[in-house]
């Protein structure tokens, strides 16, 4: 088997999401720390790797791959005994790849856009308008999974782990309030009892909720 490392930060939802991946599928793999926090995804030797200087980024026997995304649905389609997590039906996979950017563009975005400054330059103050947006992101969620017992149908897929490790930080700045958002709540709680989560996701979730918690206010 090919080597595969893994470089990121447990703090870094993307990150989580696709150590989540990685257990699911039972691969072994190297995990390298890049301290956001102190530059290190700015040093030379990674810029080399990955010139967008983002985490994750994975490096499989040589091929360099950037973006969650693009990370967990290589990993299933190269490794993964069935397509269970990421289904070859089109349709299917439509479904899936769709909650897939949403996450990437609206969900973690959202998340990020409050996240990144505090993390980096130690913005407290934020406007408004980006809690309203994180809000309306997870609105969004709550309605895709009103019938179904996750993301896309009753099945647990990529969509799910990557979204859940967006959705698991989150709470670190938005009440996500059982009576407000039930099916969230209850799909996250099916997501935490796999016997993988804690470690891969649970404990990076604790320690960003840890930071950020109640250090925002609104501009």
């Amino acid at each position: 088997m090919s080597k595969i490392v893994l470089y990121g930060m447990d703090i870094s939802p993307p990150v989580r999401a696709c150590k989540l991946v990685l257990k699911a599928l039972n691969l072994p793999y190297e995990y390298r720390i890049v301290d956001l926090v102190k530059g290190e995804h700015h040093s030379e030797e990674f810029l080399k790797k990955n010139p967008q200087h983002t985490v994750p980024l994975l490096d499989d026997n040589g091929l360099i791959i950037s973006d969650s995304h693009a990370i967990v649905s290589y990993l299933v389609d190269k490794y993964a005994k069935s397509d269970e997590l990421y289904p070859k039906d089109l349709a299917k996979r439509a479904l899936v790849n769709q909650r897939l950017y949403f996450d990437a563009t609206v969900l973690f975005m959202s998340l990020k856009n409050i996240s990144a400054p505090f993390f980096l330059r130690n913005v407290t103050r934020v406007p408004q308008e980006k809690f309203d947006n994180l809000e309306q992101g997870c609105k969004h969620l709550e309605n895709f999974l009103a019938k179904d017992l996750y993301v896309v149908g009753d099945t647990l897929t990529i969509a799910d782990l990557c979204c859940a490790a967006t959705v698991s930080s989150v709470v670190g700045i938005l009440e996500l309030d059982p009576v407000k958002y039930p099916k969230i709540n209850g799909w996250l709680k099916r997501i935490s009892e796999l016997p993988y989560y804690e470690e891969e996701n649970g404990l990076g979730a604790k320690a960003f909720i840890g930071f950020i918690k109640g250090a925002l206010t609104v501009a």
